[in-house]
């Protein structure tokens, strides 16, 4: 028995399926311990193999080479006193599952399955894994350790049946998502079991981006009595070291660092722009184009990029046409030389008048309408797409979750593109986080401080400018009033009656209804994008496309 523990909690940036190159962070994380004289060292939920594999855990070789990783993690403690608590998939026979492995001195002391399993909002872990029983405490070092994993500690039985069974101290692998007020609604959790349990819970979570899903790290520990005793950084990589003494037959952490959490508007900044950088950087590529209009989305998706991939990997191209405004082209120079990228334009007027002039006979006699505005949007997303497939760059789209709601966006057009870094972001978001960002230098971002786009941008009226004197009030309601709507309708899942009642016309609730609904196919076809929100389109809100439901229309 020992009255002393350093623990190593390594928040590191794994990436699904690359074996091979989780299990050289995990190595390197070893030597970082070895060399902190840690006792134990504890990595995330599923490091290994990645926080979530989805259907690669249908593969059987996959599951074969992740098995054969986690031994070669379990050999490198041959050579040391430390213990590592190294969550992998494990294999017995009653199937697969979400474990924990605990070795020591290159052997598996103990095994560890997880005992909850999600099945709802971003993962359905029983599509793949069978649930383990109670679990029961690992003897570390001489001391009784549980090890909850993840979904465990948000239902009480299975802290509870640790604390009754002689747990000392709570070790928590998570691979916990980020939306909004996540971190918060985490420490409440976590302040419920050690109050309940009494004893104190180390919550070790993953950090980056995964698709559509962006891992905040935000690591740390309570003891009972709502006592933070570290707190680990926030959308960044850590090492986090803590010591531990007993005192009067209790663990307390005796040299714990807290880190201040990022603030409410800084925080789905840092996941836009940690989302994009990993997005891009986890798939092959180095540097980003997009079309940057002199509007207020392109040029707060320029900024994101900057900050996640630095000036020199962002290209921005503005695309004019007769409709475009002379402001619009000044705008986006002047957005382009505050963040510093290059800068090119390209005139759409001879493709898509020449366009135009081969589809007349076609089109007849028949009045002009939205499929010419179109045509200028295709035709941006053409040379974009020209210029991505040319110079090997990732294509960024720029539509807000607004305009993706009702299906202000064109398909094959400005909907072109590899991410979305503003997928899950209402307009007024849009344009709130544009004037954070001109007052604010966000942390681990490589982009300038001071103003980044430009205050004409701003202030003047949206326009997709494919018109004469266009505004996006042509078509759309003033955005304060579709952002409240949706969000009622999206969001919190409220009635046509319910919205109603809180004074909006009913007319045009029914037809935001109508878009939103009619817009379905589109969003499946939609690039990828950082999930804010408990409801983002996709992985937060999956709809048919074919769906005959309407609304108050039974009874």
């Amino acid at each position: 028995m020992t009255d002393r523990l350093r623990i190593a909690l390594a928040q590191l940036n794994p990436k699904v399926g690359d074996l091979v190159g989780n299990l050289a962070l995990a190595r390197q994380a070893l030597k970082d311990a070895e060399a902190a004289n840690a006792d134990i060292l504890m990595f995330s939920e599923l490091f290994l193999t990645g926080y979530f594999p989805d259907d690669l855990l249908f593969k059987p070789q996959f599951v074969a080479d992740a098995i054969a990783a986690a031994h070669a993690m379990v050999a490198e403690t041959a050579r040391t006193d430390l213990v590592i608590v190294l969550p992998s998939i494990w294999q017995d026979s009653n199937g697969l599952h979400n474990a924990v492995i605990v070795a020591e001195r290159g052997t598996v002391i103990a095994v560890r399955f997880k005992r909850d399993l999600p099945n709802s909002d971003v993962f359905y872990e029983k599509r793949y894994f069978n649930p383990g029983p109670l679990p029961e405490p690992v003897t570390i070092k001489g001391v009784s350790v549980g090890i909850p994993i993840c979904e465990d500690i948000w239902h009480q039985s299975v802290c509870e049946h640790l604390a009754m069974s002689g747990a000392e101290i709570l070790l928590c692998p998570n691979g916990s998502p980020y939306w909004r007020d996540k971190q918060h609604t985490r420490k409440n959790l976590v302040r419920a079991r050690t109050a309940e349990d009494d004893i104190p819970l180390l919550y070790l979570n993953q950090v980056g981006g995964q698709d559509e899903l962006v891992y905040d790290g935000a690591s740390f520990g309570m003891e009972p009595g709502d006592k933070l005793v570290f707190q680990g950084k926030s959308f960044e990589s850590d090492f986090i070291l803590t010591d531990w003494e007993r005192v009067d037959d209790r663990w307390t952490c005796v040299n714990g660092t807290v880190t201040e959490l990022p603030s409410v508007d800084e925080a789905p900044w840092r996941a836009c722009v940690l989302g994009l950088r990993d997005y891009v950087h986890k798939n092959g590529f180095s540097q980003v184009v997009l079309g940057l209009s002199g509007g207020i989305d392109s040029a707060v998706v320029a900024a994101m990029a900057v900050d996640a991939l630095g000036a020199e990997n962002v290209h921005c191209v503005m695309l004019p046409y007769r409709y475009t405004s002379e402001a619009s082209i000044k705008d986006a120079k002047e957005c382009a030389d505050l963040l510093g990228v290059r800068y090119d334009v390209v005139s759409i007027g001879n493709p898509v008048d020449a366009a135009l002039q081969e589809l007349a006979p076609l089109f007849a006699d028949r009045p002009q309408d939205l499929t010419e505005e179109n045509i200028q949007s295709r035709m941006r997303g053409v040379v974009l797409m020209a210029l991505s497939n040319k110079l090997g760059s990732m294509l960024l789209t720029t539509g807000n979750k607004s305009e993706m709601a009702v299906g202000y966006a064109t398909i094959y057009g400005d909907m072109n593109g590899g991410y979305n870094p503003l997928k899950d972001m209402f307009k007024m978001e849009v344009y709130h986080l544009a004037r954070w960002r001109n007052a604010n230098m966000p942390g681990d971002c490589h982009g300038p401080a001071g103003q980044v786009i430009p205050q004409n941008i701003i202030d003047k009226a949206p326009s997709a400018e494919l018109r004469p004197d266009q505004t996006d009030q042509d078509s759309l309601p003033p955005y304060p009033v579709l952002d409240a709507i949706l969000t009622a309708m999206v969001e919190e899942e409220q009635s046509i009656a319910e919205i109603v009642d809180q004074g909006f016309d009913g007319a045009l609730v029914r037809r935001i209804e109508k878009l939103l609904n009619i817009a379905e196919y589109k969003r499946r076809q939609s690039a990828p994008g950082p999930k804010l929100s408990l409801r983002a389109f996709g992985l937060g809100r999956r709809y048919p496309i074919t769906n005959g439901y309407k609304d108050g229309t039974v009874g």
